[in-house]
């Protein structure tokens, strides 16, 4: 007990050995340091805070309102379907319409014999789709008026009651056989068009399907419409398929509509899925041109 007390003197005698200004700036010091931790701790626990918070909790909820509503209209738009002639439908179209390769392939093999559908009913009996597939889409169909297309003579005989002349038979040519003048007997195309086209089917080595004139810069969907009706592949350049399963990105880049890197992703594709089945799986094969894949598709075969 004495040991504990004369400790206790000690210090207690110590600070009195300290001057007044030095107790005094000790003190102020204590007071300043527990000040600034009041104040902290003042500021941290202050309503306007949490108000903040909440705040932008309510606007990233907003956005995210705005993002949902953006989407939902895009969805909206996306699903929309317009009127359209079924006549005119290309693999692209087809493929949003969800129309098989092997449907799609009937349309266009009618239509190269110049034949048109006139009803839902003869789509389907030309192209083979379900009893589903004309419910849903049918309601759709636009069949275009052929009297527009009647001459002024075939008018001014029907006014005078005399029967019209017999249209002449459209003599489907050989677009792989057309030179820069026959093209140029079509309306809408002249000499740098016709050109055009001769040039393009000169880089893939010939046609190998009639569809490649769709692709050619320049050409009016009137005048695509035109080729399609008086000319089609009547002799197929020679070509040797690739064997898809054992092709490298060397054997696919050069394949009409294909590049390096469309081949690395068919390659890539393959890797991680295995060896395709059937070609309907280039489909999946990301920024590959859904358009084209019907053309590109003929230079390729699977050997399992």
């Amino acid at each position: 007990m004495y040991t504990c007390r004369m400790k206790w003197n000690k210090y207690f005698y110590q600070w009195y050995y300290y001057t007044q200004s030095q107790k005094r700036g000790f003190i102020a010091l204590l007071i300043v340091f527990f000040a600034v931790q009041l104040l902290l701790y003042w500021y941290d626990h202050q309503p306007r805070n949490r108000g903040r918070e909440v705040s932008l909790v309510e606007g990233q909820h907003k956005i995210q309102k705005e993002m949902d509503s953006l989407r939902l209209l895009q969805t909206a738009k996306k699903d929309t379907i317009y009127p359209f002639n079924p006549n005119y439908l290309n693999d692209y179209k087809g493929y949003i319409l969800e129309l098989t390769l092997e449907e799609l392939d009937r349309l266009f093999a009618y239509r190269t014999a110049n034949h048109y559908v006139n009803s839902s009913q003869e789509f389907q009996e030309v192209t083979g789709v379900s009893d589903a597939w004309i419910a849903k889409y049918s309601p759709y169909f636009v069949f275009g008026n052929r009297r527009k297309y009647t001459s002024a003579t075939d008018d001014a005989r029907e006014l005078a009651g005399k029967p019209k002349e017999k249209a002449k038979p459209i003599v489907v040519q050989d677009i792989n056989r057309a030179t820069i003048e026959t093209l140029q007997e079509m309306y809408g195309i002249g000499p740098a068009l016709s050109k055009r086209i001769i040039d393009d089917r000169t880089k893939w080595g010939g046609y190998v399907h009639i569809d490649q004139v769709k692709f050619v810069y320049g050409l009016s969907e009137q005048v695509i419409a035109s080729l399609l009706q008086q000319y089609a592949v009547l002799s197929s350049p020679p070509i040797t398929p690739i064997d898809l399963n054992n092709a490298t990105v060397n054997d696919l880049k050069n394949i009409p509509y294909l590049n390096y890197y469309l081949a690395r992703e068919i390659i890539k594709y393959r890797s991680l899925h295995g060896d395709f089945v059937n070609k309907e799986q280039l489909k999946e094969i990301e920024k590959i041109p859904l358009d084209k894949i019907h053309i590109i598709s003929l230079y390729l075969e699977i050997r399992n």
